[in-house]
C-alpha cells in the first residue's frame, strides 16, 4: 500500500544534506522523496507493507539528524 509521510528533519543545513538524506532513503527502499533543508521538511512515499515509518526514521537518524513528525 502506497503511504505518504511528512518528516520534520532537524540539522539539515544545505543541499548536500538533503541528498545525503535522499540517497539514504532510496537505498532503503523509499519509492520518492522530497526533501527541502529550509524548511527542515521531508515528504517521503513508501510501500507500508515493505516499510514502517519507524525504519524510515532510523535510517535518517542514522545519518546524524534528528526526526520529528
Amino acid at each position: 500500500m502506497k503511504t505518504k509521510i511528512t518528516f520534520i528533519i532537524r540539522g539539515m543545513h544545505c543541499k548536500s544534506c538533503e541528498m545525503l538524506v535522499k540517497d539514504a532513503l532510496l537505498e532503503l527502499g523509499v519509492q520518492g522523496c522530497e526533501i527541502d533543508f529550509k524548511s527542515g521538511k521531508a515528504a517521503v512515499t513508501f510501500d507500508s507493507s515493505k516499510l514502517n515509518p519507524g525504519a524510515i526514521r532510523s535510517e535518517i537518524e542514522k545519518q546524524g539528524y534528528k526526526v520529528g513528525l
